[in-house]
């Protein structure tokens, strides 16, 4: 719930004053929501030269997958974009799996079957909105998915050794640093009016949906992942009810077969 209507929120800001400086103020307004969470939570052990490693990769994932996201969710439609990032969740089991997790047959093909529909909802012409460069904003949703699937799996990997507020910090430290403090200090960091609600919003729905996946990762990395990767049913959900998006059929089956394989997936998982 919480990344999804983030993710409905940061596509509306996203149009209103670009990409990097969602993500830019995003990120700042995640690390003092962070900062608050690990004050009031427990100390981490000593760091060693591995959990830097695992906090730098997810780090990295999570801010280039973001970038990649608002970017696409800038270009294509919420409906389109999030089913694809939505599999993120699929990657981040499937590394999982690598390192040890089960996964069954079931699981498998149902992967397939997710596969199946970012085919159908990346080919699908868009001929209502030819504007929306549809097909731009699928490959970056796909890219996005591939960054945020290592990146959650690393925060995943994290929190089995680190309390949850440490375990989802890298994303906030890495964002500010790399973005938040350069476009500050070369006055090209955005802010309208009308996107400072959208943009606070997102920053606090990022941490806490990383928080609540970072405890849920603690019992399995692949089902929580899965489950968290349903974000995209919201965010389709809210752009359908308050700005009448729309897709074509094809697009509209490839978004189906997504959310039914991710929520068959996650139930299978469970299961």
């Amino acid at each position: 719930m919480a990344w999804g209507a983030g993710t409905f929120c940061s596509a509306r800001s996203s149009r209103i004053i670009g990409a990097a400086s969602v993500v830019a103020w995003v990120m700042l307004i995640g690390l003092v929501a962070n900062l608050a969470v690990i004050a009031i939570g427990p100390a981490p052990g000593p760091l060693g030269a591995t959990d830097i490693a695992w906090m730098l990769v997810a780090g990295f994932g999570n801010v280039v997958g973001l970038l990649l996201e608002y970017t696409a969710l800038r270009r294509g439609k919420v409906g389109i974009v999030t089913p694809v990032t939505s599999t993120e969740g699929a990657i981040a089991a499937l590394l999982a799996v690598a390192a040890g997790e089960a996964l069954g047959v079931a699981q498998a093909g149902l992967l397939a079957l997710v596969t199946l529909g970012i085919v159908l909802a990346g080919v699908a012409p868009d001929e209502s909105t030819p504007d929306q460069r549809t097909s731009t904003g699928f490959w970056l949703a796909a890219l996005a998915a591939i960054c945020f699937g290592i990146g959650t799996f690393a925060t995943g990997h994290l929190s089995a050794s680190l309390p949850a507020g440490w375990a989802v910090l890298p994303p906030r430290l890495v964002g500010v640093a790399i973005l938040t403090i350069p476009l500050a200090l070369t006055r090209r960091l955005r802010l309208a009016r009308s996107a400072v609600p959208l943009v606070l919003f997102t920053g606090l729905a990022e941490v806490l949906g990383f928080v609540c996946y970072a405890v849920g990762a603690r019992h399995s990395v692949a089902i929580a992942a899965v489950l968290g990767s349903q974000f995209a049913v919201v965010a389709s959900a809210a752009a359908y009810l308050f700005v009448r998006e729309r897709l074509t059929r094809l697009q509209l089956a490839g978004v189906v077969v997504i959310v039914a394989g991710v929520a068959a997936l996650a139930w299978v998982t469970v299961g």
